[in-house]
């Protein structure tokens, strides 16, 4: 596991700290203005995205067609003046098409022929990995090493990716056929699995009517990827009380069915539970959503509310589970019932 991306810092927050978490809390709030005049609705998706997106993860969005998920993500691209690329992944897709590869080229001044590297569009700060479930498991794979290491081996030779980096995959929970799902391990990069659902009535007709007319709304940028670095830090930095910490172990602990924490009702349904990275996700994510809030610690509350998009798809279930239509939202949600985080949130 890295260590540079993955541990959570614990040393008190600074002045400085405090200030740049109001900052963040500003831009939030001027983020959300702006993401409002293309979005329609889906308020807890774009927290739940920018909570990644503060948090130095990744995200995996799964909802049916038509539900602007891609959209978002590109419009999040613009508000944050992030360099942005999109890859449909497709059967015939190959890894190369998404890392780049080595390209022979001649001088044509003295026939000199060498072998030059041309970047793949992994090479960006936002990677739009439109339904990524569409192509087979060893491009799936070209992005393992740039989610975990942010780098990538192309030959003998490893090439950095820009910060900050990250990865927002969309996924068809419907159409199944010619699809790869994608291997747990792969899964495990992901820090939240958002699930897009249909708008409400009002949101829709809102939706119609703004597709349907001239309308082509201005955005305004509102963070660029030096600043984004800087703040991401500071979030990282905010401190977390030792009770907390033990309500994100105690909950990751209790999704595995061989685990002495664990109920009676995961031992029955959970065929595997939670790793570590979810204890750590839990945290992160717990801070950021306490400081896009406003806030300068987070509470066992802020770990309960990120618990699903961190677990979802973290807690595999049962054949039986599966039968009875039990889902791992369910699960998540029973233990959550069960551990009772009544922590109140201070403003």
């Amino acid at each position: 596991m890295n260590t540079k991306t993955d541990l959570t810092e614990t040393q008190p927050a600074t002045q400085n700290d405090l200030a740049q978490i109001r900052e963040i809390h500003e831009i939030y709030t001027r983020m959300k203005e702006q993401l409002g005049r293309v979005i329609v609705g889906q308020s807890n998706v774009i927290d739940e995205v920018l909570m990644a997106i503060f948090s130095r993860g990744h995200a995996l969005l799964v909802g049916v067609p038509g539900l602007a998920k891609t959209l978002l993500i590109s419009t999040i691209a613009q508000v944050l003046d992030l360099a942005f690329k999109r890859i449909q992944f497709t059967p015939d897709l190959m890894p190369s098409d998404i890392t780049g590869t080595d390209v022979l080229h001649e001088d044509r001044a003295t026939g000199r022929r060498e072998f030059r590297f041309v970047k793949g569009p992994v090479f960006a700060n936002l990677l739009l990995a439109d339904e990524i479930n569409r192509t087979p498991p060893k491009t799936q794979a070209a992005l393992l090493e740039a989610m975990q290491e942010h780098h990538v081996t192309v030959g003998d030779k490893t090439y950095p990716l820009p910060e900050p980096f990250f990865v927002l995959a969309t996924q068809n929970p419907i159409e199944q056929e010619g699809t790869y799902p994608l291997p747990e391990a792969q899964l495990d990069r992901f820090m939240f699995n958002i699930v897009v659902d249909y708008p409400s009535r009002d949101e829709e007709a809102r939706i119609i009517r703004q597709v349907t007319s001239l309308q082509e709304p201005t955005l305004e940028t509102c963070l660029d990827a030096a600043k984004m670095l800087e703040l991401q830090q500071a979030i990282r930095r905010v401190p977390v009380a030792d009770h907390v910490i033990a309500f994100a172990n105690d909950l990751a602990r209790a999704t595995r069915p061989n685990s002495e924490e664990a109920p009676d009702f995961v031992r029955e349904m959970v065929a595997w539970g939670a790793g570590p990275r979810a204890g750590i996700y839990l945290i992160t994510a717990a801070k950021a959503r306490a400081v896009l809030q406003g806030r300068y610690h987070a509470t066992t509350v802020d770990v309960a509310q990120v618990a699903l998009p961190v677990l979802r798809h973290r807690v595999l279930t049962t054949f039986n589970a599966e039968a009875a239509g039990v889902t791992s939202d369910q699960i998540v949600k029973r233990l959550l019932e069960k551990m009772r985080p009544t922590e109140e949130i201070r403003l």
